[in-house]
């Protein structure tokens, strides 16, 4: 009777498990359905990266955060850029249709060194790298560790600083085990995330209103695939483990440094990633917007894009000033 009983949960817990992969294929297939690629594909060091090119003029490059891809930014603020920039937006690896080699570390310092690859092959010069949240993490490594690859550095809302504890809508992620991860993301990930999505997006866009059509426009469905939970759950754990206690050497940077956060952010807090780094890096600055939460790039996408080409400028001020500087220091 006991070994009956067994064998029945047993059964019923697979085709639970069953109903549960059909369902998050099914779904994944949909979001691909609805969203389907936007920009282009290159292949670098085992990765297939898909990517945005478009517009003319000084070279923009965006950087996404957690569990963010492309269509953050093209949401509302591409279209505001591109009459005066050529604008290159990557889905990270492992983020949107970018995939990331199973071998492929996801700390900050491998993500900066995969993008100074794919700055060399896309031939983008000296960039104004726009990072938003942790994507503003790995710009400045980029930053510090390719110092000749970043022309300035125009922050939204970043990470500069290890959080004392992971925000609310990414409790989930934080799992170290790689094959629990994947079993997760096949199961639980996706049906857990639509069922908790009314609590978790009000915290990334309050105290602002959830755009009513942010999921298909703003790329908010994307997440629902399994390959997104694994990628993000990835960056989370790798980049918390990295930073540790460790303080980045901020005041080696000598580039433009520009910061702008909503002032009511929820996510990352402006004093602490905010005001912390602007008093380590010599001419920094940093530009609140009252009322404004940590989603800043769709819901202030003018007050955003009138930030980045003031930082644009700076940068190509910088530019011209850097062959004057060098020659000064140099005169006996």
């Amino acid at each position: 009777m006991i070994a009956w009983i067994v064998g029945g949960v047993v059964v019923l817990a697979g085709f639970v498990v069953a109903g549960l992969v059909l369902f998050t294929a099914w779904t994944a297939r949909q979001v691909e359905k609805t969203l389907p690629p936007r920009g282009r594909f290159i292949d670098i060091d085992g990765a297939r990266i898909h990517y945005l090119d478009e517009g003319s003029g000084p070279v923009l490059l965006l950087i996404h955060g957690l569990t963010g891809q492309m269509l953050n930014f093209t949401y509302s603020l591409l279209d505001r850029l591109t009459g005066d920039f050529r604008v290159v937006i990557l889905d990270r690896p492992g983020s949107g249709y970018s995939t990331r080699p199973a071998d492929a570390a996801a700390t900050l310092t491998a993500q900066a060194q995969f993008i100074s690859r794919f700055c060399d092959v896309l031939r983008l010069g000296r960039p104004l790298v726009v990072g938003h949240s942790l994507g503003g993490a790995i710009a400045l490594t980029l930053a510090l560790d390719h110092p000749k690859q970043v022309g300035g550095l125009a922050l939204l809302a970043p990470a500069t600083q290890r959080p004392d504890h992971v925000p609310p809508p990414f409790n989930g992620l934080l799992i170290g085990s790689p094959l629990l991860r994947r079993i997760i993301a096949w199961t639980l990930a996706t049906p857990v995330s639509i069922r908790n999505s009314a609590q978790t997006l009000p915290l990334l866009f309050g105290p602002e209103p959830v755009p009513g059509d942010f999921a298909a426009r703003g790329g908010g469905l994307l997440t629902l695939r399994p390959s997104a939970f694994i990628g993000a759950s990835a960056d989370l754990v790798e980049t918390r483990g990295e930073t540790g206690d460790m303080q980045p050497p901020y005041e080696d940077l000598t580039v433009p440094v520009g910061i702008l956060f909503g002032a009511d952010d929820r996510i990352l807090d402006p004093t602490v990633h905010g005001k912390s780094l602007i008093a380590k890096v010599r001419g920094a600055e940093l530009e609140l917007i009252e009322g404004a939460g940590h989603m800043i790039p769709v819901t202030r996408a003018g007050r955003t894009a009138a930030f980045i080409a003031r930082m644009a400028q700076r940068a190509a001020d910088a530019s011209k000033l850097a062959p004057v500087a060098r020659n000064v220091s140099a005169a006996p």
